[in-house]
């Protein structure tokens, strides 16, 4: 692990020509190191610039040349991103221009930064917390308005802010505990377990109905599963790319050369949904193919939703009545009758019951998609109501959550029977380390290092 003290560089913008293009320093010599490649139009250096102010000037390299004419901007620690002093320079989006300004800083003292390192030495330096930190990542990685308003808001300290107050709470009555227990005979407030009873009821609702709302934002934030099944070259792989609006899904003529499940994402009326094309339903002695079909059967049994595909210019096939009866207890499904540009042989009423609908389309032509499309936003989960922020949306902290829970109702039950403050302790200590884990107190080294692994390198 690079030492945190040493200054980082990185390109904080895409890869890729841009009108705009953005380094990023931070460190004690973000500035000094900028200073050293940086020439001001104003005629003095960034040391003596006060931050936040934009100054024009010239960047160089290592042979004094002007490598591009750009902006710099300078904070100072610790009322910065990081808690450090940083530095930016905004250049054109060359991205050669870009990696060659990056090379000259580390040649003049910087080095390169790894992914998430910046957030990360916010979050050390406690300018975030834990659920603010990994809450960058998802307003980066957003993909519907939706969540992005969650993630801003996660990122703004709306789940912090319950849990600080839990966390608060718990050490409050903990120290009162401790007290009780170490100190006998001192003058210290009465013990009164009716009203920490009372507390710990109401904190163990709250950590409930906060994990409890994982659920939905898992699904707000990767999306809902919607699954396309039906016999071999029935036309679910054409109906993927008409559905994502590009060729995902290789189409041929052949039956079954689709063998492995192929997922793409898209977004119906502002809902994210990952579309999954799967290896036609039949029974067959190819081995990769029998494999295909079983995942096939499985994504289906697990998705939120199934389009059952069938092809209208044929009557029902023994494979279709084989799809039907793989979807019989499948509760949410949409029948899709697929070729309505050629003359039709297959009635709506042959699909039977138990279809939320059931929509003609031509992927050739497009045909129905729209109609689909509303089919498909009409039976997806409706989207969450409520403050924006207040839905968890990674599984370590739902863990968490579920775990300060489960302790803090065991120190209940202990308060219940009448035991002495101690034996209730344990259980209390245990909920504040679980809470704790949330924002990112007592959390272990390799924790953090996972997390802030998934950040892209420059923030």
């Amino acid at each position: 692990m690079q030492s945190v003290n040493s200054t980082i560089a990185a390109i904080a913008t895409a890869h890729g020509a841009s009108a705009i293009g953005i380094l990023r320093l931070s460190g004690a010599d973000a500035i000094a190191v900028t200073d050293r490649i940086f020439r001001s139009k104003l005629g003095r250096d960034l040391a003596e610039t006060e931050s936040s102010r934009v100054v024009r000037g010239v960047v160089v390299g290592s042979d004094s040349e002007p490598l591009d004419e750009c902006l710099a901007v300078v904070q100072r620690a610790p009322n910065s991103y990081t808690g450090e002093d940083t530095a930016e320079l905004h250049c054109h989006g060359s991205p050669t221009a870009l990696a060659e300004i990056l090379r000259v800083l580390l040649a003049n003292g910087a080095r390169m930064a790894e992914p998430g390192e910046f957030t990360k030495r916010a979050f050390l330096n406690g300018r975030l917390d834990l659920t603010q930190a990994e809450a960058v990542i998802d307003v980066i990685e957003a993909e519907t308005v939706a969540a992005a308003r969650n993630a801003a808001a996660q990122l703004n300290g709306t789940i912090a802010r319950r849990i600080d107050e839990a966390y608060g709470t718990l050490l409050d009555i903990s120290a009162h505990f401790h007290a009780t227990v170490d100190y006998p005979d001192e003058d210290i407030d009465d013990f009164k377990a009716g009203e920490y009873a009372y507390e710990l009821g109401r904190l163990e609702t709250s950590m409930r109905e906060l994990a409890a709302t994982y659920e939905r934002g898992r699904l707000l934030k990767n999306g809902v599963a919607v699954t396309l099944v039906g016999k071999p070259n029935v036309g679910k792989s054409s109906l993927l790319n008409a559905l994502v609006g590009f060729d995902r899904a290789i189409v041929t003529a052949k039956a079954g050369t689709t063998r492995d499940t192929i997922e793409e994402r898209a977004v119906f009326g502002g809902k994210l949904v990952r579309l999954t094309d799967t290896a036609g339903i039949r029974g067959t002695d190819d081995e990769a193919e029998t494999e295909g079909v079983a995942r096939a059967l499985r994504a289906a049994q697990t998705s939120e939703l199934v389009l059952a595909v069938f092809d209208g210019t044929e009557p029902l096939a023994q494979q279709d009545h084989e799809v039907l009866g793989a979807l019989r207890d499948v509760p949410c499904k949409i029948g899709v009758i697929t070729k309505s540009d050629l003359p039709h042989v297959l009635g709506d009423g042959a699909l039977g019951l138990g279809f939320t609908a059931i929509v003609r389309v031509s992927s050739e032509t497009g045909d129905g998609l729209s109609a689909l499309s509303d089919a498909i936003v009409a039976a997806l989960p409706a989207l969450p109501h409520g403050q924006a922020g207040e839905l968890i949306t990674n599984a370590r902290q739902a863990e968490a959550v579920d775990r300060a829970a489960d302790f803090i109702h065991s120190a209940s039950l202990a308060l219940a029977r009448g035991v002495t403050p101690d034996a209730a302790l344990v259980e209390l200590e245990a909920s504040l380390a679980a809470i704790g884990e949330i924002i990112g107190r007592n959390i272990r080294e390799d924790t953090i290092e996972r997390i802030f692994e998934r950040f892209c390198v420059g923030k």
